[in-house]
């Protein structure tokens, strides 16, 4: 027997600016433009939205050194506008873009797949940013592990794990603790599982850095907001996480308000719940507990299903509780899980019950959900309880958009094309589709897609099958229409019904 309650995983102090994240400061939400970091009047006027709407820390793209210089006019702008907002630099690619922007931003966020440790580039980068006391982020990708790591290892939660480790190994032999780290992924599986194999590798060597939490590619509306949910509701119920950025295509204000929302969620958590047989869960290996393989939802038949309902303040708790509880003989019983929400809006109602109950599907320790909602129609709580169930990735009711918030490496109008793909392809079923801004991260992070459409250059897609580059350079206006040609060719293409054609 134990206990367990909601309580933040203790982390070091790390100061972003005017703002400090870890030890006992509340969880800051953050977000990043998607404007030409080369346009200082666009990207100060975006900033200012997007601290406006809440977020004290704001990342933007410096893929290259022109963009790296451009950083100091930035941050003079915005601060002779007033705003003393945490401004961070994304880098790829260029080591030497890193170094310039660290003369000018309170935070540098390095990818390991692209940056080396046997050249020096990272113990100068430390030092540089320990003079002028920048924060640095060592943000690994899914979709873009070093060749070297991903050898080895392949693209799993281990060899993400691997890759920070080797980086926050080095930040420690140099001394240097202003370190946040992140292991980000669009599979929410994949993230939770390689967040907390990293806390567990963290913990092992004594490491107390600060946590950044997010689903990359999370896609936008409802679906989005959900998918972001159950993977960032997993780890905050974990007590895992300093900071948080929630992914969406949208206009990256809209990013802030869902990310308070999770935030102010679990903000308080109570309650104390005893853990009977806590083996039967492994905080970092799916597994399921009965036999069902199709979970439900409470719409459906759900005869013989045991109901647990969750009705305290720390539900993930106390129906994790409940389950791990069942003696011997209901071991294998198959359990549905119930809570009710009287939210006045359907966004916080899908937020909230996806962080709740999302987790427990995540983890293969229940068979199915049922939102109890007065005031929703059947039909809406059916459609966000399938949402949430393949946010969890334990059942495909729909397409999946593997798509990018987009940032200033963004080739295209992301948000536009989305709506336009999601229009003529949303009647699908059991596909994955990558709409990826740029081909940065766009091949890694959709590789479990079945098919994905990449910005190539200006007015250009590349599309895939899979991992496979189909057609190249194609010209933006015909790009949607051969993508579905694709799609037709490789016969997973059905006709929409009549009243959406």
């Amino acid at each position: 027997m134990e206990l367990t309650k909601f309580r933040r995983r203790p982390t070091c102090e790390v100061h972003i600016g005017r703002t400090t994240i870890g030890g006992t400061h509340p969880i800051a939400v953050q977000s990043m433009t998607n404007t030409d970091t080369n346009d200082t009047a666009a990207s100060v006027v975006q900033i200012e939205r997007i601290a406006r709407a809440g977020a004290p820390i704001v990342r933007l793209t410096a893929q290259g050194r022109r963009e790296g210089e451009n950083l100091a006019n930035i941050v003079r702008q915005l601060r002779a506008d007033g705003f003393d907002t945490a401004v961070v630099a994304d880098i790829h690619f260029v080591p030497e873009v890193a170094s310039i922007a660290a003369r000018y931003v309170d935070k540098v966020r390095i990818n390991p797949g692209n940056y080396r440790t046997d050249h020096g580039e990272l113990e100068a980068l430390i030092e540089q940013c320990r003079e002028r006391g920048v924060a640095l982020r060592i943000g690994v990708n899914h979709g873009s592990l070093s060749k070297r790591i991903f050898d080895r290892w392949g693209d799993t939660p281990e060899g993400m794990v691997a890759a920070a480790m080797e980086f926050l190994r080095v930040c420690r032999e140099r001394s240097f603790d202003q370190v946040v780290v992140s292991m980000k992924s669009s599979n929410t599986r994949v993230m939770v599982a390689a967040y907390r194999l990293l806390v567990e590798a963290m913990d092992a060597e004594g490491m107390h850095y600060p946590i950044h939490l997010g689903v990359t590619e999370a896609g936008n509306g409802l679906e989005g907001r959900v998918k972001s949910a159950v993977g960032i509701g997993a780890l905050l119920a974990d007590g895992i996480g300093d900071t948080i950025r929630v992914s969406l295509t949208e206009a990256p204000e809209n990013e802030v308000p869902v990310a308070q929302l999770l935030v102010d969620h679990f903000a308080s958590r109570p309650g104390e719940f005893e853990v009977l047989h806590p083996e039967r869960y492994s905080p970092t290996a799916y597994r399921r507990r009965s036999h069902v393989t199709v979970p439900v939802v409470h719409s459906e038949p759900h005869e013989g299903f045991r109901i647990l309902e969750a009705t305290s303040g720390n539900p993930t708790a106390e129906l994790r509780a409940a389950i791990l509880s069942l003696d011997d003989a209901e071991a294998d019983v198959p359990v549905l899980i119930r809570r009710r929400y009287e939210e006045p809006t359907l966004e916080h109602l899908a937020v909230k019950a996806a962080a709740d109950l999302g987790p427990l599907l995540l983890d293969g320790l229940a068979d199915g959900l049922w939102i109890d909602a007065p005031g929703y129609s059947e039909e809406t709580i059916r459609d966000v309880e399938l949402m949430i169930l393949q946010a969890a990735r334990v059942r495909f009711s729909r397409t999946e958009y593997i798509a990018c918030p987009s940032c200033g490496r963004t080739l295209y109008d992301i948000e536009k094309t989305l709506e336009r793909i999601k229009s003529r392809t949303g009647h699908l079923k059991n596909l994955r589709i990558g709409v990826m801004g740029c081909i940065v991260n766009g091949p890694g992070e959709m590789a479990d897609a079945d098919y994905g459409y990449v910005g190539a250059g200006p007015g250009r897609i590349t599309l895939y099958k899979g991992r496979e580059v189909v057609e190249r350079n194609i010209p933006q206006e015909e790009a949607l229409d051969r993508l579905i040609e694709l799609i037709k060719a490789h016969g997973d293409w059905i006709d929409p019904p009549a009243d959406v054609r």
